[in-house]
């Protein structure tokens, strides 16, 4: 490979430089350490030492017994995809246009004049509807910032606090762009079980122990499986942060404004990193993208040196916008319509399903219904796509791509009574023929 060095830099350098010039192409092994030391005349431990930057800096990955391959871009599933020609869409993961108000009407209403550089990055009114609202559910000080969504928040909260190759808890299933913002940032992920009440709180306790540096916790809502924690259950894993109070704690409350579930909190009094992250994406429309965050005074530092006005701030015409929706008693009604529309559509394919002989372990909240099969979901995910019906499987929800073979994510916002009693029959006829070709 030509690869060069007398010291860990030298040989690091020398990677990427061939990286960088297209001589190493991504996936390319490199050679075991033993042999490469023997080639350069060094310690292993220097090459050793070199393969660990090139890990950290992102140009490298290890795969355990595979060894150490130059980096691709991964690969990432994202929301919204899923659905093939002709197909009923139960697989975007999308709110209902229907449940949204009109935000281009509501940008042409108020007070709103063109900011120039050097302006507030938060726009007051917004700012001070968003602390009343957070006050509701946190006792002890905090400050509000807006990112760019929710997705944006964790991963500036992350980079703030974490270096590349530490441990983060997540969800497991989770959320398809949180395994995304990990590996594309270079984190391992411990993956975390949900039940119906959430994050399970012997494997939170696993991955703390493990070494995990933050957590991130989707408190009601959750996509994929629809689980919200209790109050039961938020308080065990309470106690369980609080013998880790540096652990940064991320609570992405994206479902907020019309959940039909309480707001449970995980974050414990003594920790000293925190965010509490609610986007208006499902309620307002994904095109807003604007989230809401209060954080502790460190991470709120952190994240208001990057979002300061004249660099990377929120348009103040989006925020603008945001606040006359949230301010307005007709949107309030919009949400509580949508909150009764969603729980009666996700609870209505649960009852569909039951009467089919599948069944669901709990209520679901939010967009999806989590189905667990006895058979592949991918070819259950093609069957039914034959059968005109646009679904995803469930390992895409999984840090560990093997996982959740055995089950499918069905969207439910714009479920009507007719394709729910449709799509469970569908679904159990499709079960029934893959049970039959096994056995």
């Amino acid at each position: 490979m030509g690869i060069k060095g007398a010291t860990a830099a030298e040989i690091a350098g020398s990677v990427r430089d061939q990286v960088a010039s297209g001589v190493l192409a991504p996936r390319t092994s490199l050679p075991p350490v033993r042999v490469l030391a023997a080639e350069l005349g060094v310690n292993r431990n220097t090459v050793a030492l070199a393969y660990r930057r090139l890990v950290e800096a992102g140009v490298a990955e290890t795969r355990g017994r595979g060894g150490t391959v130059v980096a691709a871009v991964p690969q990432l599933a994202r929301e919204g995809v899923g659905t093939c020609d002709d197909c009923i869409d139960l697989a975007s993961g999308n709110p209902d246009p229907s449940l949204l108000p009109d935000i281009l009407a509501a940008a042409r209403r108020g007070d709103y004049s063109q900011p120039l550089y050097g302006a507030p990055a938060v726009d007051a009114g917004l700012d001070a509807w968003a602390r009343a609202d957070f006050a509701e559910d946190i006792d002890h000080s905090f400050r509000t910032l807006v990112t760019s969504g929710a997705v944006d928040a964790t991963e500036r909260l992350l980079n703030a606090h974490l270096t590349r190759g530490d441990l983060v808890a997540i969800e497991d299933p989770c959320f398809l762009a949180s395994i995304g913002t990990l590996r594309l940032n270079g984190y391992r992920s411990a993956p975390v079980g949900v039940d119906a009440a959430g994050m399970r709180p012997d494997a939170l306790r696993a991955a703390l122990e493990a070494g995990a540096r933050a957590v991130v916790c989707t408190p009601r809502a959750h996509n994929p499986t629809g689980a919200s924690l209790t109050e039961e259950r938020a308080a065990d894993l309470r106690a369980i942060l609080a013998e880790h109070p540096q652990v940064l704690v991320i609570e992405d409350d994206h479902f907020s404004a019309v959940s039909a579930r309480p707001y449970h909190r995980i974050t414990p009094p003594g920790s000293s990193r925190w965010a509490l992250v609610r986007s208006v994406s499902k309620f307002l429309g994904p095109d807003l993208r604007l989230a809401l965050v209060a954080a502790d005074a460190e991470s709120t530092a952190h994240l208001e040196a990057r979002l300061s006005a004249g660099t990377t701030w929120v348009s103040r015409l989006l925020q603008h916008a945001a606040r006359q929706l949230l301010l307005d008693p007709s949107v309030h009604e919009l949400h509580e319509r949508a909150r009764e529309v969603y729980a009666r559509r996700s609870g209505l394919l649960v009852e569909r399903l039951h009467d089919h002989g599948i069944e669901v372990s709990h209520r679901p909240d939010g967009l999806n219904v989590w189905v667990e099969l006895d058979v592949d979901a991918g070819a259950a995910v093609e069957a039914l796509a034959q059968r005109g019906w646009a679904v995803r499987p469930g390992h895409l929800f999984a840090p560990d791509p093997a996982a959740h073979r055995g089950a499918v994510r069905v969207t439910t916002a714009t479920l009507t009574e007719s394709q729910a009693g449709a799509f469970a029959a569908e679904l159990a006829a499709v079960v029934a023929e893959l049970r039959a070709t096994t056995t």
